[in-house]
């Protein structure tokens, strides 16, 4: 009887767990440090490959990543199946810069969009937006002389 109180007891104490929705998105994997600061250029100028070392040695450091998606939601990556580490993990340095399909649970919060992916539904390979593109510093990232 003791431990039937006790175990009920810590049942209806535990917090209950959130559930998100249910989504699959298509996206590419994102340096969110770069990205929202704005200390490489606009939002343009930290994609793709231009933008691919950078991501790796931000997501090796620990900076979170995210998953920017078609429609240009940002959603902060949280947890990968099957990687027991997020942030600097092996599965997230491997993606920086991929274009995505995943299949998960989406939370938001305050105005942020959180990710937790389950499953990796398709890796479309690295996107490819390059310096040839941009050139070595984006025009956009040179600050105004005049300004």
């Amino acid at each position: 009887m003791r431990y039937t109180l006790a175990a009920a007891l810590i049942c209806a104490a535990a917090p209950a767990f959130a559930t998100g929705e249910e989504v699959q998105i298509r996206g590419e994997v994102i340096d969110t440090w770069c990205y929202f600061s704005g200390v490489m250029g606009g939002p343009d100028a930290v994609q793709g490959t231009a933008h691919h070392t950078c991501a790796i040695w931000c997501s090796a450091g620990g900076i979170p990543v995210g998953l920017l998606a078609e429609d240009g939601t940002v959603y902060m990556i949280l947890a990968i199946g099957g990687d027991d580490q997020s942030a600097s993990g092996q599965t997230q340095l491997e993606l920086a810069s991929h274009d995505i399909t995943v299949s998960g649970q989406h939370f938001a919060r305050d105005g942020l969009n959180y990710l937790v992916i389950d499953e990796m539904v398709e890796d479309h390979g690295i996107t490819n937006i390059n310096h040839t593109d941009f050139g070595v510093v984006p025009g956009f990232a040179i600050p105004n002389p005049e300004g």
